[in-house]
């Protein structure tokens, strides 16, 4: 799925098929053409793959035109000789597809298309299809399996080679015990001094059946015919016992009469397999009663976001998202925003920091609490991420009850400062991304110290009654990275909250009445920022440049000036092209993204 996406192109594949077994096996490594073959003690077979967006594709699919293209596959490589040395040519398959990843339902229709004769073949009325075991001795049975097993290198840990699925039979002049095979690029010299009637061949049969051997006998068959223009075999279906490999004595004999002429067109084919109910019909495997629930829930969750890597923004780095590790400072309303928001972008690791405990007013605003915790009283952060978890258990957040230190509030000790402000510091150093998102401004003044000493990523978000701030600090790391011109406006030269306030931070909760203690804000403007606090994070992400991201407007007016702005006045696609947008509106109109159009 991270390979193709949604990509429905028919893609080549590499099957694995053992005697006795008429089970198809394809698995992940069968994309790698030529590094499939590593399936012990099996054959491989050629194929494609076709795996369709919807059911409604799947259900509309051109069957007899996919038959058609994967019979003409094996006709060409009968022409071409190309059979004789790939093997993996007469168990030629095509399959057709439909995942629905989000219900766990996977709809698979195989084909496998076996050529048919202009008239049909025919076995001897008084023999048919015979046992092996009831013609030949045990000796010359076992003769066979360990010569066979030897042309296939069955000790070898790998698939057999390509070119020992048929291959060539016959008794020894002097011992008649002794069976000798060969390949069939040995035919002339192997025949040699061997009556035409006696003629034997042997092949891998997938086929479970007491009488029909399985369908790439047919190809083989037709194969025989047309290169070296046979009307008469005789031919050994070597069979596995299902407990012991080494019996082989279930295998079928039979001889067959090959009448009728045959031309270079493409003969007639079929081979669409039937379903459980005997039907021609697609199969259905639905997994999702046998999966963990919390494993479901992570894969759909990241199922979301890929969509929007395959169908829209090809650049996204998902992974780095998934590894930032954020703290949020406040559990408040701006705290269960931002959270659900990181969530839902495939953040894993969330931090909540708070001292506070649900109150009644809380739960219709704070979408992580409900009555019961307002009952309760239960600490903010700890309620918090147990919301988190229950909501999405694939989420590795916590809840740390602390007051943060706050200028014009004083601490009852030095070792009690120190204790604090260590527990804080060490939250900051264990996180990447810091967002500020407490009710005071004054809560805001340490965190923002600690972000900037060690390096950290430090998004503000702030609400008043009818405004809002959103916006990033700089950071200060000597460290800069490649490619990043320190002397320009970037990361670095960014200020933060207080850079450019002429009022110091302090006490801004004593003696307030309660509509100045509690930020009385308009409901909706928390979903706004907080949304636009976790979209700047993700865009700093997806920075090649991270926390140092430029900020190309002021950039481009200090090195430029009035010729920057006389360029965007002349031309505004200039402020798309600089900012991004450009790229963004190309890549958009690029994809290849389908609308479904509803009937109101």
């Amino acid at each position: 799925m991270d390979e193709f996406r949604l990509d429905t192109t028919p893609q080549k594949i590499i099957g694995h098929y053992s005697p006795s077994n008429s089970l198809m096996r394809l698995s992940e490594g069968g994309f790698d053409i030529e590094t499939a073959g590593y399936e012990s003690m099996s054959f491989t077979a050629r194929g494609l793959i076709e795996n369709t967006n919807t059911i409604e594709e799947f259900k509309a699919k051109d069957k007899p035109a996919m038959l058609r293209a994967a019979a003409e596959e094996v006709w060409t490589a009968i022409k071409s000789g190309e059979a004789v040395k790939n093997h993996a040519f007469f168990s030629y398959f095509s399959v057709l597809a439909f995942a629905d990843i989000k219900k766990y339902k996977f709809y698979y229709w195989f084909a496998f298309p076996a050529l048919l004769p202009a008239e049909n073949y025919t076995t001897p009325a008084k023999t048919g299809i015979r046992l092996l075991k009831d013609i030949w001795n045990p000796k010359k049975i076992e003769s066979l399996r360990l010569n066979y097993c030897t042309l296939r290198a069955v000790d070898s840990g790998r698939s057999a080679p390509i070119d020992t699925a048929f291959a060539l039979a016959k008794r020894d002049v002097e011992d008649p015990n002794l069976v000798h095979v060969g390949k069939l690029s040995e035919w002339d010299s192997f025949w040699k001094d061997v009556p035409t009637q006696d003629w034997t061949i042997v092949f891998a049969d997938p086929s479970t059946f007491p009488t029909n051997p399985g369908w790439p006998l047919r190809n083989f068959l037709l194969m025989l015919k047309y290169r070296y223009l046979l009307n008469f075999i005789n031919v050994i279906c070597y069979r596995e016992g299902a407990s012991n490999k080494a019996d082989v004595s279930g295998s079928l004999y039979v001889s067959i009469n090959m009448p009728g002429p045959l031309s270079n067109e493409l003969p007639k084919s079929v081979g669409w397999e039937k379903n459980s109910s005997g039907k021609l019909g697609a199969r259905l495997v639905d997994l999702a009663p046998m999966m963990d629930p919390a494993r479901l829930a992570e894969t759909a969750v990241d199922l979301n976001l890929k969509l929007m890597r395959w169908r829209i923004m090809p650049d996204l780095k998902l992974q780095n998202i998934s590894l930032t590790r954020c703290l949020l400072l406040g559990s408040g309303t701006l705290g269960c925003y931002v959270a659900r928001g990181l969530m839902a972008w495939g953040v894993r690791k969330i931090t909540f920091v708070d001292n506070g405990n649900v109150s009644y007013s809380n739960p219709v605003r704070q979408p992580l609490f409900n009555f019961e915790d307002s009952i309760a009283g239960k600490p903010k952060a700890e309620a918090a991420a147990d919301t988190m978890k229950k909501i999405f258990p694939g989420i590795m957040t916590e809840g740390v009850n602390m007051t943060i230190p706050m200028p014009g509030h004083a601490s009852p000790s030095l070792d009690a400062t120190r204790r604090d402000v260590n527990q804080l510091h060490s939250l900051v150093e264990q996180h990447d991304a810091i967002f500020l998102l407490t009710d005071s401004r004054e809560a805001r003044w340490l965190p923002t110290v600690l972000g900037a000493a060690c390096d950290k990523i430090v998004i503000n978000c702030a609400l008043g009654f009818d405004t809002f701030l959103v916006m990033r600090h700089g950071v200060r790391s000597a460290d800069v990275p490649s490619g990043v011109d320190p002397e320009a406006f970037h990361g670095g030269k960014m200020g933060c909250y207080y850079c450019n306030d002429v009022v110091a931070p302090a006490d801004s909760l004593t003696d307030r009445s309660l509509d100045q203690q509690c930020t009385v804000t308009r409901p909706g403007l928390a979903m706004t920022s907080s949304g636009l606090a976790v979209e700047m994070l993700i865009s700093l992400l997806n920075h090649p440049n991270r926390s140092w991201a430029p900020a190309e407007i002021l950039n481009e007016y200090r090195l430029s000036g009035a010729e920057f702005v006389h360029k965007a006045l002349a031309n505004p696609k200039y402020l798309e092209e600089l900012t991004g947008l450009t790229k963004l509106h190309d890549a958009t109109e690029s994809a290849d993204v389908e609308w479904e159009e509803e009937d109101e």
